[in-house]
């Protein structure tokens, strides 16, 4: 009699330390959800460099709730995607030329670290995916719109850190593609429209290939034309880039 009586205790107190759990995992997945919506809309510049706003700004932005925003804006101000100006609300961070040029040579050498580690341990599920996403790649690639290789590039750059195999790669890559997520996009949007994406693409099949055949040297060297390439970006924005592209207050005083 006794036994029977402590097992609906047992449940009780199972179901209801279940329910702060499941809680918790929704308001960790919903601070995942802000973030990755936070970020496209920074990649895009849906949300321009330099524009300043609110929390509620970006809760109507993102359709997310004011707590998982504030979590994700705590991330975003510590990768120096976001500012957090006290007394004026946000600041999407502007884009500083010599400083994301500087931040390239960082990016470099991480990036040559992190394909060689994937190519060296990549398994047969990373390689599925890989030659699977070389494949998509190959087949759109005539028209693929900007949006949508942003798209496939993120994944590619997720499943690079997985293949990897160290979780700490993850977080300090993932800013670093976001910032020059965002570099790309200007460079073909506004500097070089008529290019196309031909050759940023070649370099992500170069990558693919590369790591799928477990081949470290070549993936390295791969990751090398990439990092090439985006340094000729700045090169040209440099040069005749429309300041109030990088920091839409420069535009705003102009107009003033």
């Amino acid at each position: 009699m006794a036994g029977r009586q402590a097992e609906p205790g047992f449940a009780t107190s199972d179901r209801a330390a279940g329910k702060p759990r499941r809680q918790r995992q929704n308001r960790i997945n919903l601070a995942d959800l802000a973030y990755d919506r936070c970020e496209e809309l920074i990649v895009a510049c849906e949300l321009k460099p330099g524009q300043y706003l609110s929390i509620q700004d970006l809760q109507g932005a993102t359709q997310v709730g004011r707590t998982p925003i504030h979590q994700a804006v705590f991330r975003l101000a510590a990768d120096t995607l976001m500012i957090v100006r006290p007394r004026h609300g946000l600041q999407i961070a502007p884009i500083d030329l010599a400083r994301e040029r500087t931040l390239l040579l960082l990016r470099r050498d991480l990036e040559r670290f992190v394909l060689r580690l994937a190519a060296e341990r990549c398994g047969p599920s990373h390689r599925n995916q890989l030659l699977h996403i070389g494949r998509a790649l190959r087949e759109s690639a005539e028209g693929l719109t900007l949006a949508e290789f942003n798209r496939l590039d993120r994944r590619i750059d997720q499943l690079m850190t997985d293949a990897a195999g160290e979780p700490f790669l993850e977080h300090t890559m993932r800013p670093l593609h976001t910032i020059f997520r965002r570099i790309g996009l200007i460079y073909h949007s506004w500097v070089a429209p008529s290019e196309g994406l031909h050759r940023t693409v070649d370099c992500h099949l170069a990558m693919l290939d590369a790591v799928a055949a477990k081949r470290p040297e070549a993936a390295a060297a791969a990751a090398d034309e990439l990092m090439d390439f985006m340094d000729s970006m700045f090169d040209a924005m440099e040069c005749g880039i429309d300041p109030g592209l990088l920091d839409c207050n420069l535009s705003l005083r102009a107009a003033g």
